[in-house]
């Protein structure tokens, strides 16, 4: 639905780059919240997650893309065209690098895709709270090298540093132009979409290096109901009813049940995300939990259970099934 924005700007923000960069990080920090999961493990981000920054400029619509890399699966194919599709849409492209690493060759496979899209690109430099200050003016002089870029911003995504930076260099490539959502969302994305990711989060940041590619959450069911009361003890002016003891304050008096597999392709995966005596499952499992209750506000009872499709990750039927879905797959 557009909303009246006379006089603003409003338009459409691609973030694209290499995996493991810190683009999700950035978003995050961009839109004052967090939405989109974030690891120290590549490829974290599969999906094309669409978050809303609006303020009295105008709206920009951010697109976080998955990190371009040489596929190896089909899954990996479907990240690769959904981060290219997304650049033709867009009225503004921020390429984010990592400033450490700027000559390596999927640089050079992202700048030709740009050069073809013909979109205004604004260069990021993330990560420059790892550099020496003294080596930051060589870094933004080969960075120049790089593409024409219409500017070249240094920041640290993790520090939040520069972000009025980069938001005031977004709006400046921005026509005028309606609101495309209302002024309070900051996400397209569902609940149901964000729990599941939460889910998978917490899987990566505990799991060994190489089981996490090979993980995908499917949620099974996610139900909404009021939390039941609990009688007390009589009182002289009639019964008293408290809500269950271990009711939060913060919280809204509502949970929520959710139900959710983890994917995985080996069996012997399985017992990793299992752990002994159930261990690592039930550390998943607390901190999702945990995840999903901030997003909610709601009590969260969640049941995970782990199963085995074997290489789904090259399988066009599981991969539909888990929503990564296109017509080439």
């Amino acid at each position: 639905m557009e909303v009246s924005g006379k006089g603003k700007k409003s338009g459409y923000c691609a973030i694209v780059g290499r995996p493991n960069v810190g683009k999700s990080t950035l978003m995050n920090h961009l839109i004052g919240q967090k939405i989109a999961i974030t690891s120290g493990k590549p490829q974290t981000t599969r999906t094309k997650i669409r978050t809303v920054y609006t303020d009295e400029r105008g709206q920009i619509v951010f697109l976080d893309t998955p990190g371009i890399h040489k596929a190896k699966n089909r899954l990996g194919e479907y990240m690769d065209e959904l981060a290219l599709e997304t650049l033709p849409d867009s009225d503004v492209i921020l390429w984010i690098l990592d400033a450490g690493q700027l000559s390596r060759e999927e640089d050079g496979s992202i700048r030709r895709q740009l050069k073809l899209v013909k979109k205004p690109v604004i260069l990021v430099l993330n990560k420059v709270d790892q550099l020496k200050k003294e080596d930051l003016p060589e870094i933004l002089k080969k960075a120049e090298s790089l593409f024409p870029a219409v500017d070249i911003i240094p920041v640290s995504a993790l520090r939040s540093v520069n972000m009025d930076s980069v938001l005031e260099a977004v709006y400046s490539c921005l026509p005028e132009g309606p609101y495309f959502y209302d002024e309070e969302e900051v996400t397209d994305a569902t609940m149901r979409e964000i729990a599941g990711e939460i889910i998978r989060e917490k899987a990566l940041r505990s799991l060994q290096d190489e089981v996490p590619h090979g993980i995908a959450v499917q949620i099974q069911s996610m139900k909404e109901r009021q939390r039941k009361k609990k009688r007390g003890n009589k009182a002289e002016d009639g019964p008293v009813l408290v809500l269950d003891p271990d009711f939060d304050s913060e919280q809204n008096g509502m949970i929520w049940d959710i139900e959710a597999d983890l994917i995985t392709e080996k069996e012997s995966h399985k017992g990793i995300i299992i752990g002994k005596g159930g261990s690592m499952l039930k550390k998943i499992g607390m901190e999702a939990r945990a995840g999903i209750e901030e997003m909610t506000g709601s009590q969260v009872n969640l049941k995970l259970y782990v199963k085995v499709r074997k290489d789904w990750r090259d399988n066009p039927a599981y991969l539909r099934s888990l929503g990564y879905s296109r017509k080439k797959i």
